[in-house]
């Protein structure tokens, strides 16, 4: 047997014997609090970046890109993993979170810029998230570092999925929705692995959300106003 499987069933065990009793409410149903969409990047702990160990309380997505968004049939939609829980399980927050650094922004940066050959499974990615952040690579400045521009697009990406998701007639008005960025390279005044909250329901200016949520003041931040 591979040893790294040996060693991941070893860690299920562990979890198993921790977690025993505390599927007793959700077997049979959910009613999550809240929908996060997430990267799939194995440096974005999904749901240990909240702290939360609790089964039921989130319900996490990820896709490369943290993209709400999926193309079909009829054109773009809210995608059906993060649609269900709005619709099925009385989920009223929905939580996009982007990452510093991300991969998925870097290689559609680069695709836009220069042009990439990506098997397509990849490219079907990259070209839904393309149209969404052309505008985004535009208004760059000039002479930014490629580091400093993957980091604003990443916020541009998480605005634009926000807006999506606000904007989508599928999405009920009264759900309440978030922009967030977790952070592990220290692009952001903070501590490594903090989230650091960007938008609000649309809103973006940093002043006016700090105004309206003081109470997370300090983690209201952006990077880049444009």
């Amino acid at each position: 047997m591979s040893q790294l499987l040996y060693d991941l069933l070893s860690g299920n065990a562990d979890h198993a014997a921790a977690f025993r009793d505390r599927f007793d409410s959700v077997q049979h149903s959910q009613t999550p609090d809240a929908v996060t969409v997430c990267c799939s990047d194995s440096r974005v702990l999904q749901d240990h970046m909240w702290g939360n160990d609790e089964p039921g309380h989130l319900f996490t997505c990820s896709n490369i890109g943290n993209r709400v968004i999926q193309r079909t049939a009829s054109g773009e939609a809210v995608s059906g993993d993060v649609l269900y829980p709005i619709e099925h399980t009385m989920t009223e927050t929905a939580v996009v979170v982007g990452h510093t650094g991300c991969g998925a922004v870097t290689a559609t940066y680069d695709d836009l810029t220069d042009g990439l050959d990506e098997p397509a499974g990849i490219e079907h990615c990259l070209s839904v998230l393309k149209p969404h952040l052309a505008p985004g690579v535009e208004l760059l400045p000039d002479d930014i570092e490629r580091a400093a521009a993957i980091n604003r697009l990443v916020e541009y990406n998480v605005d634009r999925q926000v807006e999506f998701l606000s904007n989508s007639d599928d999405v009920p008005d009264e759900v309440d929705v978030f922009g967030v960025v977790y952070d592990f390279q220290d692009a952001y005044d903070g501590r490594r692995g903090e989230i650091h909250v960007i938008n609000v329901d649309g809103e973006t200016d940093v002043d006016t959300l700090r105004t309206a949520h003081p109470e997370i003041e300090s983690r209201i931040n952006r990077l880049w106003a444009y």
